[in-house]
């Protein structure tokens, strides 16, 4: 992983990883940086303030993790395990998994939407996977909502809550295309 010095636009520091790495975020309430280390199945903490490595963390019951997502809020984040097709939910302070939830085949991109509690992972065999937080240790998945196959990404916005999704197949035949979806608020519980 390089550290660039963005207003001398040149490489600083370089931490190495003997895995695969993948989707780094940027937890804003812990001013801590974590990396995917896709072949260790673990999760790498970074303190940004010193560039220092702080740990490596095994993510019991996911391989291959690819895609993450950061609730800062609760500390959480969601990672793409491909290997075992789950959504992980992984407790960032205790550094412990405490939920896996099915995914469609080929997830890539995961993004966490707090206002509604979201979490929505744009999968390639063409569906976008939803999913509820109820708090910080429950989840549910809502639906595995179907979309044109090798949708794999998207993005949400946090305040109209939209999630936007690039498509480029339609039936099997190339398109350049966005698409814009409502997220419909979850059913109060009576």
């Amino acid at each position: 992983m390089a550290i660039v010095d963005v207003d001398k636009d040149e490489i600083v520091k370089t931490l190495e990883f003997k895995s695969e790495t993948g989707m780094p975020q940027y937890d804003s309430v812990a001013r801590k940086v974590y990396e995917n280390l896709r072949s260790a199945n673990a999760v790498a903490e970074i303190d940004p303030a010193t560039d220092a490595l702080l740990g490596r963390y095994p993510v019991d019951g996911c391989r291959y993790n690819h895609g993450m997502a950061v609730d800062s809020k609760h500390h959480r984040a969601f990672l793409l395990c491909n290997g075992t097709k789950t959504l992980t939910v992984f407790a960032l302070d205790t550094h412990k998994a405490i939920a896996h939830l099915p995914l469609p085949a080929g997830a890539d991109v995961v993004k966490f939407d707090p206002g509604l509690g979201r979490i929505y992972a744009a999968c390639s065999s063409g569906f976008i996977a939803v999913f509820q937080a109820l708090d910080a240790d429950h989840y549910r998945k809502l639906e595995d909502f179907a979309v044109q196959t090798m949708v794999h990404s998207l993005a949400v916005d946090t305040a109209t809550h939209r999630v936007y999704a690039p498509e480029q197949q339609e039936n099997g035949q190339p398109v350049a295309r966005m698409i814009v979806y409502e997220a419909i608020a979850p059913a109060k519980r009576r």
